[in-house]
């Protein structure tokens, strides 16, 4: 039989649609579901003590797990993200799947040191440098499930197709080559034959990598394949201008447009960056109720733009984080960028609650991904984050200003505890399964470098 814990939190947010915080919450978990909530309950002797204010755990929906070997190089040099595109295509030839669980374990146990308790990992680092086939055509794609259970996280595993180098059609070329299935009917043969167990924390979505890398018929397809199926569909939308330019060049279209044409938005779709949008773009996007995952830090860090998230958001798109890149792995602060930088980008502030940001942090992120998280109630996953309120970032919030100091002032290094589906990863800031998570990022990044 499942074990049945109780959790008390001396203050808590449940999420959804409220914008309070309780006190002396009872938490009842049995395997890995809530099934009481209690606010306003004597601690009972067994329960386990959550520090500080407790919220929904942490959802990263948009993730490329190798990209975290990539943080701090080239901060120095000039261009934009089609320049950086060129460091991170030489990180890509160096990977294999020993080495990408090796990084992917150590970058999934830094999320959890954050507070996030699933990953939807966009993965397209399928085959061997230059193409070709590993003996198990999955093999790099089970290297990250395995690292996410490794490391205590849920994950969903966005497998991305990916079949030419531009919009135009051009084929692909040197590390691309190890991103492509041929055709979408061969993507589908490939990823058919993983077959992944909820249960163990792990569920199987789709991703179109971009109107550039997928060409219409083969969108259609992808967007078929996961409707079939009722899973997350993602991919990566009007990132940069010049992406909107070519498309329009090729088709005529925006991505978004092109996307619609062909069935790919809906309720079941995430829409990764939507920055650069028309007005009937956002029109698109809304009516569907496709969610929009935003990536403050990897949209800055990369010169792309500021999206317009408030605009998203009134549309009718839910909103949801990601750290994308992993300039930094912090939700808090991808949740107040978005914020932030819409007032920079306007001269206006208060575009979105601290409760609404939060929201896109836990279950906003949760739906994206598949998962029935991100709010603390009966039924739910049991996954909770703990902050503590005496850091230097938070001590002395007011009662009323809680939420508000979650939003704009917590970072990371705030998290004391991480509880995943009932079960406790993170203590007192210290991962239970990971035992020494900067060593683990140090050797595996260092593995990976062309001197090594």
């Amino acid at each position: 039989m499942d074990e049945r814990r109780r959790w008390l939190a001396g203050l808590a947010w449940l999420g959804g649609p409220r914008e309070t915080v309780d006190e002396r919450v009872l938490i009842t978990t049995q395997g890995d579901r809530i099934v009481a909530v209690e606010p306003g309950s004597d601690p009972p002797p067994d329960a386990r003590r959550l520090p500080g204010l407790v919220l929904p755990a942490l959802a990263n929906a948009h993730s490329h797990a190798f990209h975290r070997a990539l943080r701090g190089g080239g901060q120095a040099a000039a261009g934009d993200f089609w320049s950086w595109r060129d460091g991170m295509y030489a990180l890509a030839a160096r990977l294999d799947p020993d080495s990408y669980l090796a990084l992917a374990r150590a970058t999934y146990a830094e999320m959890a040191l954050a507070g996030i308790a699933a990953v939807g990992e966009f993965h397209y680092l399928h085959h061997p440098p230059g193409g070709g086939r590993y003996a198990d055509p999955n093999a790099m794609g089970r290297a990250l499930l395995l690292a996410a259970e490794a490391a205590g996280l849920r994950i969903t595993l966005l497998d991305t197709c990916y079949l030419q180098a531009d919009v135009d059609g051009t084929p692909l070329r040197g590390v691309q080559r190890r991103f492509g299935d041929g055709d979408a009917d061969a993507w589908a043969e490939r990823v058919g034959r993983l077959a992944l167990d909820p249960g163990r924390g792990a569920l199987l979505g789709a991703a179109i990598h971009s109107v550039r890398a997928v060409p219409p018929a083969a969108m259609a397809t992808v967007a078929a394949w996961a409707a079939g199926r009722g899973v997350p569909l993602h991919l990566h939308l009007s990132e940069q201008p010049a992406e909107n330019q070519a498309c329009l060049a090729a088709t005529g279209r925006t991505p978004a447009v092109l996307a619609a044409d062909h069935g790919v938005l809906g309720p079941r779709t995430t829409a990764v960056h939507a920055t650069h949008l028309t007005g009937e773009d956002l029109r698109l996007l809304g009516a569907g109720g496709t969610t929009a995952c935003i990536c403050p830090t990897t949209e800055r860090d990369l010169a792309d733009g500021v999206g317009p998230a408030r605009r998203l958001a009134l549309a009718g798109c839910p909103l949801a984080l990601g750290s994308d890149s992993h300039a930094v792995i912090d939700l808090f602060e991808e949740a107040r960028a978005v914020e932030l930088d819409e007032r920079l980008a306007t001269g206006r502030r208060g575009h979105h609650r601290p409760a609404e940001l939060l929201r896109a942090a836990t279950s906003g992120g949760m739906r994206s991904l598949g998962w029935d998280a991100g709010v603390i109630e009966r039924g739910r996953l049991a996954d909770l984050v703990a902050l503590r309120l005496d850091s230097p970032r938070l001590a002395g919030a007011a009662r009323g200003d809680l939420l508000a100091a979650a939003a704009f002032a917590a970072t990371a290094s705030d998290v004391s505890d991480l509880v995943v589906g009932g079960r406790q990863v993170v203590a007192e800031g210290r991962h239970l399964l990971v035992e020494d998570v900067p060593g683990a990022l140090g050797t595996a990044i260092a593995g990976l470098s062309p001197l090594g």
